[in-house]
Formats: structure tokens, C-alpha cells, sequence
């Protein structure tokens, strides 16, 4: 058996696909005028599940499903071109546009801004450096931010999404589906963390507070100096709540800002897990706003339970040549089995490809396109 001769012969009947996907498509064209014109919906379940069927049961058992994937792919590619070259824009694609021609060119120097915890907090860290001079209102708990922005007591809010070591903030990204707010801007932020307090010897220290994020970040520094951990709403408010105990038993992780904040001593540095200890801020609003050099989008995407559903949400981006960056998964409240999925992805707010995908996207929730 020669393989060059059997190479030659796939590119033969490659070439023949290759042939009859262009007929296909431009007679999808066709179809898609037809419907435009007849106020016809472009999505035919029915219609699709009829040629699944077909091309199914013409092909031995071996290639079944191998045959519903290729169709079912070829159905969702079709849609895609359909949209793009129809120019279809759903109602969220028009407020895209909106928000790109009436965004100011950047973002204001003094807003006011919601942060959880208090002075000190790797949250206002991050304020004071995307604005000049914020003026900043401190609430204990995530949700109290996104009320804030919700009652236009704060025009944005800053809330941490990821962490490197520990992961992503899940409560972040429920809240961010319940109150369908945009992400204005993502930065990084280095994390280092301290032992804090009132004591100027380390082996006074039986128990620590701080935020549970920073409590898993620096796991082993606490398991090696047996230290008890107590949880605490944040890290600076771990720093406030040493400083007011009075006791010097006791120490709290947090920033080394926090020492100068709350007059506290500085017993050990960089006592996380990993040098490489870093976490993602999200800059939150409730209008949308898209700033120039917005080249991220994220969407929250509800799959329903069914075999192949995030294979099919997956393979319309792989369609457009879009880079996801990220995939995960969070449960439907209330919805017994039912997730949503967080995509992230690499894309120009200015693309075709994003207004053809926001178009022929169903049950989205647009978290927004901001620089990273």
C-alpha cells in the first residue's frame, strides 16, 4: 500500500468537498434571502434535525455520530455566514455600535467608585491605579457594590474576579448574571501578602484573620507556623480588626499598605504560596461603555442539559476564528442541572465576526468588550 497514492486520493475527494461546500453555501445565501424577505426565522430545528436524520441513516452505524457532527457543525457555520453577510444585527449588536460611537475617548480621572472592604484593601490598591483621584465608598460585602452602582450611588465598582493560585470568585460572576452589568476595564494586580500585627515577635501568633482567598493563598505559611485561621470579610478589615483587638496574640494578612494604614507591625513579607500570586480586577458599570482598545469580551451563556450543547456553543466561535481564553462552568439558580457557561475571548469590539456572533448567540447575558 503506497501512501502517497492514498494522500492523493483524500486530496482528491477534499477537493470534491471542497467544491460542494461552496455550492452549499452560496444556495444557503439563497435560502437566507428568501427568509429575510418572507420575514421567515433563519433557524429551522425541524428542518435540521430532518437532514441529521437523512444523512444518518444512509451511513453504517460506526459513522453515526461522526455524521451528526459534521452536519450539526455545517448547520452552525452556515448560520454564521447567513448572519454576516445578511448583516443581521440583534438588538444587543445595535447597542454595541451605541456604546462605540458615544464612549469618551478615556475613562474619567474622578468617579465616584464602590469597593468591597476598607483603606487599605487590594481593592482600592487597584482604584487609585486606573483614576487619578477617585473619591471611594467602602461596602463589606460584593453584592454592596453592585447595589451601590445599581442606585447610582457610585458610577463604577471594583471587584476582584481571579485569582491566580486560589481561582475565580464565583459570587463575583453570580452577581455579575443577576444584575446584567458591563465590565468597563480588566487589571492585573500583584499580590503580596503580609503578616500583620499589634505584637513585634512571630512566635506571640496563634491565630490569623483575613479574607478566605488570602487564607488558601497562604497555606503553607500557616499550616508550617501552625496558626489558626478565622475568615474575615477582607483583608484590610482583618488589619482593622487586629489593630482594634488590642491583643498581641493575634495577626492578620493583608498588604504591607495595611501596616502604615492601621499602625500595625510587620512581622513577616511575600508569605504567599507563590511569587506569582496574582489577581484579576473587574471595572464595573451599569451603563456600556466601550473604551478604545477594547480587545476582550466576556458572556455568560446559558447550555441546556442535552448531549453535544456546549459542543455547539463552542463550535461557533471555532467557526469565526475566535481565541476563547477562558471556559467555565457556574449552576443555574433554580434551576435543578442547569449551568451557564463564563466564555471569555480575544476579540476586536470593532470585528464583523463579534456582530455576527452576538446575533445568532441565544439566552446570552453580555458581560461586555473592555482592554485587558
Amino acid at each position: 500500500m503506497d501512501l502517497n497514492k492514498i494522500r492523493s486520493e483524500i486530496d482528491k475527494i477534499d477537493d470534491q468537498l471542497n467544491e460542494l461546500f461552496r455550492k452549499r453555501m452560496d444556495t444557503v445565501l439563497k435560502v437566507a434571502k428568501y427568509k429575510q424577505e418572507n420575514n421567515v426565522p433563519v433557524l429551522n430545528k425541524n428542518r435540521e434535525r430532518e437532514i441529521v436524520h437523512r444523512m444518518v441513516s444512509q451511513n453504517d452505524d460506526a459513522l453515526a455520530s461522526y455524521t451528526k457532527i459534521l452536519f450539526n457543525t455545517l448547520f452552525d457555520v452556515s448560520r454564521s455566514y447567513q448572519t454576516l453577510a445578511l448583516n443581521k444585527q440583534n438588538d444587543l449588536a445595535l447597542r454595541i455600535k451605541n456604546a462605540l460611537s458615544n464612549t469618551p475617548e478615556k475613562l474619567p480621572n474622578t468617579p465616584t467608585v464602590a469597593c468591597q472592604g476598607v483603606e487599605g484593601a487590594y481593592s482600592q490598591q487597584m482604584c487609585d491605579k486606573i483614576f487619578t483621584a477617585p473619591s471611594i465608598m467602602y461596602f463589606s460585602g460584593f453584592k454592596g457594590v453592585f447595589e451601590a452602582v445599581d442606585k447610582g450611588l457610585c458610577k463604577y465598582g471594583i471587584l476582584p474576579v481571579e485569582n491566580s493560585i486560589q481561582g475565580s470568585v464565583s459570587e463575583v460572576y453570580d452577581l455579575m448574571h443577576k444584575y446584567k452589568f458591563y465590565i468597563v476595564k480588566e487589571q492585573k494586580l500583584h499580590i503580596s501578602h503580609c503578616l500583620l500585627s499589634n505584637s513585634t515577635n512571630i512566635k506571640d501568633i496563634k491565630e490569623i484573620y483575613s479574607h478566605e482567598q488570602a487564607i488558601g493563598q497562604c497555606e503553607e505559611f500557616i499550616k508550617k507556623n501552625g496558626l489558626k485561621a478565622v475568615v474575615c470579610t477582607n483583608t484590610a478589615a482583618a488589619a482593622q480588626k487586629v489593630k482594634e483587638s488590642g491583643r498581641t496574640d493575634v495577626a492578620a494578612i493583608a498588604s504591607l499598605e495595611c501596616a502604615s494604614v492601621y499602625g500595625l507591625n510587620v512581622l513577616a513579607k511575600d508569605i504567599q504560596d507563590s511569587d506569582n500570586n496574582h489577581t484579576r480586577f473587574i471595572l464595573i458599570s451599569k451603563n456600556l461603555e466601550i473604551y478604545p482598545g477594547a480587545n476582550k469580551l466576556s458572556m455568560l451563556v446559558s447550555a441546556s442539559h442535552t448531549p453535544g450543547s456546549l459542543y455547539h456553543l463552542i463550535s461557533k466561535f471555532s467557526a469565526l476564528g475566535i481565541n476563547l481564553t477562558k471556559i467555565e462552568s457556574r449552576p443555574i439558580p433554580g434551576r435543578d442541572f442547569e449551568f451557564m457557561f463564563c466564555f471569555e475571548m480575544e476579540i476586536s469590539s470593532h470585528s464583523d465576526e463579534l456582530i455576527s456572533l452576538l446575533s445568532s448567540l441565544d439566552d446570552i447575558t453580555y458581560l461586555g468588550s473592555y482592554s485587558a
